[in-house]
């Protein structure tokens, strides 16, 4: 495979309304991440994904824009966003935009347009259907609850939305639709960024009369005439967020001979602990056997052919030490372990705003608390289909997705050293114990952890390049893989669960030597490791 830059990268996702806030309105803005770019460099990260910062009524935080060439009034203005890329730029770090052209805002002057009568020359920018018996179109259903379909009075046909009722699905099957958003794309690769995340782009090759959402016959088609018109000639990362996603479609997407993205995010160790057939708020405990195939499947069968994405945590997915770890007892110990599995697969690994301090998932005690549009309508469904208050909250503190958006905690001052004015949504209260200043004071913390593990992805290549071999396929405490190049050999071991355990590697050479672990004092002897709750031991072996 060709090395790329975006091989050896880690990418920083921030969160703009959640980041800092530099006018204290309570809202993060982009002078809030200029001021801590400086923190980003000392983590060691060489790309931002910027989630939305274009204008947007912000019916879905941003997720439903306005005007693809505008900033949002609460974030600032392109002056600003011209400064925050060349500030970036200066330190080596890459902005990477965050693309939604799967719908737009109800408020975008092309809906607008579009829904003033059926011959107006934007109509055909969107999807609208006539009744059906003086019903919805078809039975398709938005991912935020409800019919997908909504009725406009004026005309008397239904307008698709896969999202919210204010986040109209763009007609992907009109030419002018790619023009205008191939356009869009290039002011924004023209100003110097250095790539696109795509938004649900799996969804734009949808067909609404046969009720095909995810990977349309033209998905294909459509990105790799994107590619072409837009990034192919520059040297940007693009990953695609595709929740429907198997190895096989991956390769569609990212091997490199197809000319379409450099990777793809894939859920399907995201989705393991929730009930088959069921919603993401329908729990199950996770198995650990079944996480390990997941990964085991993606890292070898992508191997040579298309790239992986690594990652955790982003902005609609619970906080993981809270999922997956402990974020009591041994809360640093088990977000240093979980770090230290994906990082040292191969892939390009993407840290949540706050992952690297260990920042924990929330509870708040009404509902009235949350914010997320998401959380909201499910509570509603839900008591309106009698399931009980105390169930729905302990999913929603489970799985909600505000879990991700509560406010950075830089320091133990009010509000965490985020605003001085009112926060758009409440701290995490354990923010005094738990936040940027005293990990970074502190020599043994989860950034510092991070940080070591960023480095280590610089100077090894066989974190980049290395073969995987998954260990220990059937232990069901110990996550174990090896990574080899050449006559370079690490072993990663990790104790998945809060009880001591063992763990045996057969070896020919004993010359074994500990790059990082989450506790002092950890088995030098490879053959037979005792290991600690959560505890992670990297062993590199010459060959």
């Amino acid at each position: 495979m060709e090395k790329k830059w975006w091989h050896n990268s880690v990418v920083y996702q921030i969160y703009p309304r959640s980041f800092m806030d530099s006018n204290q309105d309570g809202i993060g803005d982009l002078n809030g991440i200029i001021e801590k770019l400086d923190y980003l460099k000392l983590l060691g990260i060489d790309v931002i994904w910027l989630s939305p910062v274009y204008k947007s009524p912000n019916d879905d935080n941003g997720y439903d824009i306005s005007d693809y060439c505008d900033i949002m009034d609460e974030f600032g203005t392109m002056d600003d966003m011209d400064r925050l890329i060349s500030e970036a730029n200066n330190r080596g770090i890459k902005i990477v935009m965050d693309l939604v052209v799967n719908h737009t805002s109800d408020e975008h002057p092309w809906f607008i347009e579009s829904r003033k009568s059926k011959d107006n020359p934007y109509r055909d920018y969107y999807v609208w259907r006539d009744p059906v018996d003086t019903h919805e179109p078809n039975g398709m259903q938005s991912v935020f609850s409800g019919s997908a379909w909504e009725l406009d009075e004026e005309t008397g046909q239904y307008f698709l939305h896969l999202f919210s009722k204010r986040q109209p699905d763009l007609n992907w099957e009109n030419p002018k639709v790619h023009e205008e958003v191939y356009d869009m794309m290039n002011f924004w690769l023209d100003k110097g960024i250095g790539g696109f995340r795509m938004d649900v782009i799996d969804l734009i090759g949808k067909l609404p009369d046969q009720e095909i959402t995810g990977n349309g016959p033209k998905l294909h088609e459509y990105l790799q005439e994107m590619n072409k018109k837009t990034f192919g000639c520059r040297d940007v990362l693009t990953v695609g967020e595709t929740w429907g996603a198997t190895p096989e479609i991956a390769k569609l997407y990212s091997d490199p001979e197809r000319d379409e993205l450099s990777m793809v995010f894939q859920f399907e160790h995201i989705s393991l602990d929730q009930q088959e057939g069921k919603e993401k708020w329908d729990l199950k405990p996770l198995d650990l056997l079944e996480l390990k195939a997941v990964f085991n499947k993606w890292q070898t069968q992508l191997d040579g052919k298309a790239w992986n994405s690594l990652f955790w945590n982003n902005h609609d997915l619970p906080r993981i030490v809270s999922r997956w770890g402990n974020d009591k007892k041994y809360r640093k110990e088990s977000a240093k372990m979980l770090a230290t599995i994906l990082h040292l697969m191969q892939g390009t690994p993407y840290i949540y705003q706050g992952e690297e301090i260990g920042m924990t998932n929330v509870r708040f005690e009404t509902i009235s608390e949350y914010d997320d549009i998401e959380t909201r309508n499910m509570y509603n469904d839900r008591i309106s289909k009698g399931y009980k208050h105390e169930d729905i909250m302990e999913s929603i503190y489970t799985k909600g997705r505000d879990n991700a958006r509560t406010p950075m905690q830089w320091s133990n001052d009010e509000h965490a050293g985020f605003t001085k004015g009112i926060p758009w949504l409440t701290v995490n209260p354990n923010f005094n114990a738990i936040n940027v200043e005293e990990s970074i004071n502190d020599p043994k913390s989860i950034f510092h952890h991070y940080r070591q593990l960023i480095q280590l992805r610089k100077e090894l290549p066989v974190i980049v390049y290395g073969s995987f071999e998954m260990l220990a396929e059937s232990d069901e405490k110990v996550f174990a893989y090896t990574r080899q190049l050449n006559d370079e050999k690490l072993v990663i071991v990790a104790n998945f669960t809060e009880e001591e355990t063992e763990f045996q590697y057969k070896t020919d050479n004993n010359d074994a030597k500990i790059l990082l672990s989450n506790y002092e004092n950890s088995c030098e002897t490879i053959e037979k490791i005792s290991l600690r709750p959560f505890e992670a031991i990297v062993y590199k072996i010459k060959l």
